[in-house]
């Protein structure tokens, strides 16, 4: 009975023991799965992203801020009187366009940075300066801006960062079409020239820097992006203009200052914003260095510069469906021809379309304007164009655009050449003309004769004692002055060293809308040279 006891608790216990093991197993198995499956990768052919160093952007920026500083330069001109620079040196400011008039991005598209935002509003007349920037790009002084910085000034002067020393700067030559003043100073110390890049290689997306003058605070620094290229705001006078698009912050007084890559050259010309308020909405223009760079060989070269024409007129952004009407897919439809151009001369006449040069397809007017006026004058162009839904080819001789075009590119902004070939240059440092009676109506100047002041001369005598261009002058040491011949005639009767008086007159606003002429007396003594 015992021995079977012994068995049976002998046969619980193994079988307790067994079941024990078989739970351990099934654990282990259970657990061994889990943890294979904790250790497999949920997605096996991803790779792992890896944290680069960080850039270095800022340290880039100040860099190349530091590089630059030295080539920078804040620059004002000085004008006549607030007066005759509203009507006579820039565009017509208003809050916002008349309801009638087609404005789709509700601003002034094109404003100038030299522009008021409050208006057209009649001020007392005063010798006025406006402030911009520009660039050393010879060592010897020459400095690239842009026109409207210095257009017309009696004065231009030139200042360093950290320096309170102006040079007196001069006008070599300009390009109006492209916006593009070079002026050159004499300078007591060594310049650095600022390193010039290829704007053809820019990029949407490039960062950029912009270094200048804004508000007159000496280099100032503003970073962005190339955000367009190519952009057209321009007018008939700016038809090559292709503006590279930035967001880098520009405001008035950047214009002529460079826009910088990251390499530290130069790939732009600060030139004009898009703005409702005339400062900075976020949308600036810079005109491409290559564009520039070509005016300014031209200009140190020969003093102006020279571009081709044929003597047409076309539709910019001509409806596909004209050319298509005219046996055309692509090309230019010639509205019009210059009689006694170099395209009447060859042939070509309205309603021909267009379709190569030299063998090579015309895309558009801007491809057509492009080509052209990169030609030099007298080159002869094989022309070819649809005529009729027949090909015709013609030999084009290349003019002259601004001779071609002489109302629209011809002479200078603001004064007739005419008008400064009339004049003549005073001892004391204005030129002048009698003044006509055509000029008394428009001026509201109807009680007496008297001299015109139509431009004074930097560091002259005149501009030391506050003389101003359209200035008025009726009498010099008290004796009357009626035409140009009495001014000639009392200038040879002064010597160095003697006082020397004049009676002008001076615009002042009025209340009844009339010009309120003023008398204004201006003295000095007169220096040795002038």
């Amino acid at each position: 009975m015992l021995a079977k006891f012994k068995q049976q608790k002998l046969l619980s216990a193994a079988l307790l023991i067994f079941t024990l093991s078989i739970g351990i197993l099934i654990g282990t198995l259970v657990n061994t799965a889990v943890l294979a499956q904790k250790g497999q990768a949920p997605a096996p052919d991803a790779t792992p992203l890896v944290i680069p160093s960080p850039a270095q952007l800022s340290t880039a920026f100040s860099q190349l801020a530091k590089q630059l500083e030295p080539s920078v330069v804040n620059i004002t001109s000085s004008y006549g009187t607030r007066e005759q620079e509203q009507t006579q040196r820039r565009p017509r400011q208003r809050p916002g366009p008349p309801e009638e008039e087609e404005d789709p991005l509700g601003m002034d598209f094109f404003r100038r940075f030299f522009g008021s935002p409050f208006g057209d509003i009649p001020q007392r007349p005063f010798r006025r300066s406006s402030a911009g920037s520009g660039f050393i790009v010879d060592k010897n002084g020459y400095i690239l801006t842009n026109l409207h910085v210095v257009d017309e000034a009696d004065r231009i002067r030139v200042r360093f960062n950290n320096d309170t020393k102006d040079y007196d700067a001069k006008l070599i030559g300009s390009d109006p079409e492209l916006d593009v003043g070079v002026i050159k100073i004499d300078a007591d110390r060594s310049l650095t020239p600022a390193k010039i890049g290829n704007s053809d290689g820019t990029q949407v997306g490039d960062w950029v820097i912009a270094i200048g003058s804004p508000f007159g605070l000496e280099a100032t620094v503003t970073a962005g992006i190339i955000s367009a290229k190519g952009r057209e705001v321009g007018d008939q006078q700016h038809q090559l203009q292709r503006f590279l698009q930035t967001d880098a912050a520009i405001n008035p007084g950047n214009s002529g200052g460079p826009l910088l890559n990251l390499k530290g050259e130069v790939i732009g010309i600060n030139t004009a914003i898009a703005t409702e308020t005339g400062t900075y909405n976020g949308v600036g223009f810079a005109l491409p260095v290559n564009m520039a760079v070509n005016a300014y060989n031209q200009i140190i070269k020969t003093g102006k510069v020279t571009r081709g024409g044929i003597g047409i007129t076309f539709r910019k952004g001509a409806p596909a469906e004209l050319l298509k009407a005219y046996g055309a897919t692509q090309g230019v439809f010639v509205d019009g021809v210059n009689k006694g151009g170099p395209a009447d001369k060859a042939g070509i006449k309205p309603e021909d379309v267009i379709v190569s040069i030299e063998g090579k397809p015309v895309q558009d007017g801007d491809d057509l304007v492009s080509r052209v006026s990169a030609t030099p004058v007298g080159n002869v162009l094989n022309v070819s164009v649809l005529r009729n839904g027949k090909k015709m080819d013609f030999q084009v001789t290349v003019g002259e655009r601004a001779e071609i075009f002489a109302e629209t590119f011809g002479g200078r902004r603001g004064q007739p050449e005419s008008t400064r070939s009339e004049t003549t240059e005073a001892l004391f440092g204005f030129w002048y003309r009698t003044l006509r009676q055509g000029e008394r109506e428009r001026l509201g100047y109807e009680d007496r004769d008297g001299v015109l002041v139509t431009r004074v001369d930097p560091n002259s005598f005149a501009e030391d004692i506050g003389m101003a261009r359209n200035d008025i002058i009726t009498d010099i040491n008290r004796q009357p002055v009626t035409s140009a011949e009495d001014v000639k005639r009392l200038q040879a009767t002064l010597k160095a060293g003697q006082p020397v008086a004049f009676r002008i007159m001076r615009p002042a606003p009025s209340r009844t809308g009339r010009v309120n002429w003023q008398p204004l007396f201006l003295a000095g003594t007169l220096p040795d040279k002038q």
